[in-house]
């Protein structure tokens, strides 16, 4: 008996000793722990996404601002439906028609909605302790409305915005998109929307709530609200209405040339405001996935390409800057025929020469032979300082996101010197031309270009111009310019300037290097030029690839250019 007693007691003692050790360790040892884990069951914490700045043309009017989409998500414990009719009443509804790949098209509309409600159900049905899920984002909030019209008991609703694109894929490789980030969160890619990123994003808002055993908010429980802080906007020094003009005009003369492809660039030669971009082909940024991702890069500014003899009003002007001729200089011997270096021999375009002709002529000419002679005159090492003076092999600075530059050769020969006086045997990119142009306009400053002219938000930052280093004197930005207005006005698309205005350009044909070689019947034809030439507003470079209709920069690329012109000269005010 006693024995037994003492059993008892032994066994009540341990069980004493254990219960006290587990209320130690509770109360002691996992406070804190337990404390959190309490104060996480009665608390939700919930963060509230901010608005993305939009961006604005130079009117104000808004190419891409945020329109309200929604989450819908499912919070299992408030589930009173069995998850199968759950599922059954929202595939249908979710089902989405639109945005679909060649692969999801092709499947019969049965076979997608039972996908959907399989997908539905797996989702409804977590595994482990998980308690919030979410069934579809971005959802309309028409879609929104027919989910509510359910009324199913714990289904609820999370509120976010997504990029709308009021005028369509305009100006879309100039913009960029928002897509997701490796763990989910809106991040900008390509164009402004990659480069003004952290700008753009704003910082996100948190609500804290306490809730009961179910989930439900408590009326009268703690409730705490951070707002967040909406991303700011971007002001564009962008013109919409001539934006508009050359997005039409450019697809207009792709398919009247038989262009593969072609770009406009417009800016201001005195700030580097850029005032019209576009390039075609191009994407809808709304519904970038479904495009090839070739598309998303802006081509002005991430492809380079050989100039053609655009270029040679870069080499006339170090020529004329560094006093090695005059536009009334007469071309020697070298422009009486064929010049052969090594086992090249360079013609001219139309197997044409005239022996003493002036530098004005080889310019309204576009006389390769006549630009041999130049760049003797000019030197190797000259030459190689103004295309360094002139930005070639650096980055522009534009305020884009994949801006490119084609590093220039270190090791020049006669050659090389001689092709690259008529703009072949290097690369350049588009908005590259147009800078070093502009130069020429603006008295001889190379500016940097910029398409953002303000950051708005609590406090508005205006971007100065940057004025850049001065690459030609005044004079020989003068001389050129006239040179280039002769040019202009001998060229073959004389008929088509802008009656009353005088024009300074250049057409260029460039043929396209293929495995090591020039494939003749493939060409970039180009005409940059500004106007009016006296007192510039713009300075323009119209470009196209491979147009089948004529390989000639003056038979294509020209006409469409005084085409815009005639629009932008009564645009810019």
């Amino acid at each position: 008996m006693h024995s037994r007693i003492n059993s008892i007691k032994i066994g009540l003692t341990i069980i004493a000793l254990i219960t006290m050790g587990r209320l130690f360790y509770w109360q002691v040892l996992s406070s804190d722990k337990l404390a959190t884990l309490a104060e996480s069951q009665r608390e939700s914490v919930r963060m509230v996404p901010a608005d993305r700045g939009e961006i604005l043309t130079s009117d104000g009017y808004a190419l891409v601002t945020n329109q309200p989409v929604y989450t819908v998500f499912a919070y299992i414990p408030q589930l009173t439906a069995p998850i199968q009719v759950i599922s059954q009443q929202l595939a249908p509804i979710l089902l989405d028609t639109n945005n679909l790949d060649a692969t999801e098209s092709a499947k019969p509309v049965l076979v997608r909605l039972k996908e959907a409600q399989t997908s539905l159900l797996t989702k409804l049905a977590p595994s482990g302790d998980q308690t919030w899920v979410p069934l579809k984002r971005r959802i309309a909030k028409d879609t929104k409305t027919a989910i509510e019209a359910l009324n199913i008991e714990g289904i609820g609703f999370d509120p976010d915005t997504t990029r709308f694109y009021p005028e369509a894929s305009i100006s879309a490789q100039l913009l960029g998109f928002v897509g997701r980030d490796d763990v989910g969160d809106p991040q900008g890619y390509f164009g402004l929307e990659g480069f003004y990123n952290l700008e753009l994003t704003g910082r996100p808002g948190m609500v804290m709530e306490e809730k009961d055993a179910v989930g439900r908010p408590i009326i009268i429980g703690a409730y705490q609200q951070t707002p967040g802080r909406p991303g700011r906007s971007l002001k564009l020094h962008l013109n919409r209405s001539l934006q508009h003009e050359v997005e039409l005009a450019l697809k207009d003369g792709i398919e009247k040339y038989g262009a593969k492809s072609g770009e406009v660039v417009i800016m201001d030669p005195f700030t580097g405001a850029i005032l019209a971009m576009a390039a075609l082909p191009s994407y809808d940024p709304a519904t970038f996935n479904q495009f090839d991702q070739e598309l998303y890069k802006n081509p002005s500014i991430a492809s380079a390409y050989e100039p053609g003899s655009t270029f040679k009003t870069v080499i006339m002007a170090a020529a004329v800057n560094e006093a090695k001729i005059t536009p009334d200089t007469i071309c020697d011997s070298t422009c009486d025929r064929p010049v052969t270096i090594g086992k090249y021999t360079i013609r001219t375009w139309n197997d044409k020469y005239y022996p003493g002709q002036t530098m004005r002529q080889v310019l309204e000419r576009s006389d390769n032979t006549g630009m041999i002679f130049i760049a003797r005159r000019l030197g190797s090492d000259k030459l190689q300082e103004y295309l360094d003076k002139f930005g070639f092999g650096h980055l522009t600075g534009i305020d884009l996101q994949e801006e490119v530059s084609a590093p220039l050769r270190t090791k020049w020969g006669d050659i090389d010197v001689a092709t690259a006086s008529f703009g072949q045997g290097l690369a350049v990119t588009s908005i590259q031309m147009v800078r070093a142009v502009a130069a020429i306009a603006n008295g001889g400053h190379l500016v940097t270009p910029q398409v953002v002219d303000q950051v708005e938000g609590a406090k508005t930052i205006n971007i100065k111009p940057d004025l850049g280093p001065q690459v030609i004197s005044p004079e020989t930005s003068k001389t050129v310019t006239d040179m280039m207005v002769s040019s202009a006005e001998h060229g073959d698309a004389h008929w088509a300037i802008p009656k009353g205005y005088t024009v300074a350009g250049k057409t260029g044909t460039a043929q396209i290097p293929v495995q090591g070689h020039y494939d003749a019947a493939k060409t970039i034809a180009s005409f940059i030029g500004f106007a009016p030439a006296e007192h510039p507003k713009f300075v323009m470079l119209v470009k196209l690839t491979e147009p089948t209709t004529s390989p000639w920069g003056s038979e294509t690329a020209a006409p469409l250019w005084f085409h815009i012109a005639s629009s932008a000269l009564l645009l810019l005010k």
